[in-house]
């Protein structure tokens, strides 16, 4: 059962236990990683790679298992005596991978630095309705919310780090401390990650030797060193034509299923002409969603209506974006006041062209062909449209900084819609990109993290998701299927998130 608002109000006890490892050592399993991880320090992550990798590396108090509910990890039990209060009991006899012993203070640190502004983690927001926490014994850990908060048990697969180790000046972000499976034997910058087993692993010792993540930036490179035997791993993201050939193998394992993520425009609210939501509904009409989705993804991924997830209980498919209609948008920007008045097959306004810039990373050639050809629509119809491609370090800071115009990039690990939109669409949310802000909007996505019933949080999703596309600060081009490939002696459950701990038994 996935950890829901109705468990609020009341109080519970739960427990689960995790899977006992098998006794004997595989050899080092190795899995191609599109990017390098920016840092290891779970509370500062930022890209999926380093997710994957703290993963192994850490424990939360919680687990995500392969369907998204949450069991047992650090905290072996939990209640909620009040509506805003949850009390951890925490395993006993567990240690971090420099020895040290693990206990409630560094739960407690953990999450008050990841609360703090100065550390600028990406995440915050996830945890600010936390008001106070506590250690009420060196294993129990007491955790006051300043209202309901549905989505807590989502999020609290947080990597806890060690207090006296970050305290006393080490840098998790080049060399964690954990109380993982996996601890760190070395990592070759834009090359490889390796990790080793921690032979003192309260959970029993990995069924790896080792678990490397090797970085190979282009998809089909990635592809053919699986083909290889370079590899014995490889995930999303992958190109559609080595997904489909890969898929009518026989010999290997795979999986290819509806995922977690997005792909999706980004919208400048705060960068002319975008400022007017009627421009970027127009824009909007110009995106041929079905021939990205279904021709450059090759029907990999599935074209999106809206921003919630047809995954989600909060779906609903009567709340739709604005369709791929160019002779409707050539309308609306004339309604607006572009023209081509000089019959030069650019539209202008007081004597300007527009122009628009679309941006989107190098290390994944499907983005580049799909902004590519939304180029070439939209100068088909009269908008002047530049592409601008960097590799991933470069390009997420301009956008994070609002340097951008049309962004073309993607969300992963959506497990509760308040994960996408709140940080997201908020005003002043630390992931607001767009600068996008409606009052509105903040009310609802407030509501939709606060309310007690299900169905209140359904209600305000669906108000916000309508408002949303009518609006357009993104335009969800698709929902992004999830593809993972293995050999046959890996013993893999697929993670809809990507995440890696049954490969080394748990």
């Amino acid at each position: 059962m996935r950890i829901s608002s109705a468990l609020f109000g009341a109080a519970v006890v739960l427990t689960a236990a995790i899977a006992n490892p098998p006794s004997s050592l595989a050899d080092v399993i190795r899995l191609g990683a599109d990017v390098d991880a920016g840092t290891l320090d779970p509370r500062v992550q930022r890209d999926t790679t380093a997710y994957r990798v703290n993963n192994l590396l850490y424990d939360g108090l919680v687990q995500l298992n392969a369907d998204l509910t949450p069991v047992a990890n650090l905290a072996v039990e939990w209640e909620n005596p009040e509506p805003t209060v949850w009390v951890f009991k925490l395993r006993e006899g567990v240690k971090f991978h420099d020895g040290s012993d693990f206990t409630a203070e560094d739960v407690v640190y953990t999450f008050e630095t990841i609360l703090d502004p100065e550390l600028k983690a990406r995440f915050r927001s996830l945890y600010t309705p936390i008001s106070k926490i506590e250690a009420v014994d060196p294993l129990t850990v007491r955790i006051e919310l300043s209202e309901p908060y549905a989505p807590l048990f989502s999020y609290l697969d947080l990597g806890i780090v060690p207090k006296a180790y970050v305290e006393g000046g080490g840098d998790l972000s080049i060399n964690p401390i954990g109380t993982g499976p996996m601890k760190l034997a070395s990592w070759e910058r834009g090359s490889k990650i390796v990790l080793e087993p921690f032979d003192d692993y309260w959970g029993g010792k990995a069924k790896a030797d080792g678990f490397e993540f090797v970085v190979v930036a282009d998809n089909t490179s990635r592809a053919q060193a699986f083909e290889a035997g370079d590899l014995d791993i490889i995930q999303s993201p992958l190109s559609p034509q080595d997904i489909q050939r890969l898929a009518e193998r026989d010999d290997i394992g795979k999986s290819v299923m509806g995922g977690v993520g997005i792909t999706y425009l980004n919208f400048n609210t705060a960068a002319e002409p975008l400022t007017d939501p009627a421009m970027r509904r127009a824009l909007a009409m110009l995106v041929d969603q079905d021939t990205i989705a279904n021709g450059i993804y090759e029907g990999v991924d599935q074209p999106a209506s809206s921003i919630l997830l047809p995954s989600s209980w909060a779906y609903a498919d009567a709340i739709k974006q604005p369709g791929f209609d160019p002779d409707g948008a050539k309308t609306a920007l004339a309604d607006l006041g572009w023209t081509d008045s000089d019959n030069d097959g650019v539209l202008d306004k007081d004597g300007q062209p527009l122009t628009i810039e679309i941006s989107t990373h190098s290390e994944d050639p499907n983005r580049i062909q799909a902004v590519e050809f939304i180029q070439a629509t939209f100068k088909q119809n009269g908008v002047d449209a530049t592409v601008s491609i960097a590799d991933w370090p470069a390009f997420f800071p301009s956008v994070q900084s609002g340097q951008h115009q049309i962004a073309l990039l993607g969300w992963l690990n959506i497990v509760d819609p308040d994960r996408l939109m709140f940080a997201q669409f908020g005003t002043g949310g630390t992931q607001n990109y767009g600068n996008y802000s409606n009052a509105e909007v903040d009310a609802l996505l407030q509501t939709g993290r606060s309310s007690i019933a299900l169905p209140d949080r359904i209600d305000a999703y669906r108000k916000a998701a309508t408002i949303l596309a009518e609006e357009v600060p993104y335009y969800v081009i698709s929902y992004q299927g999830y593809q993972v490939f293995h050999g046959k002696d890996v013993d893999l459950q697929p993670d809809v998130r990507g995440m890696m701990r049954s490969a080394i038994g748990y």
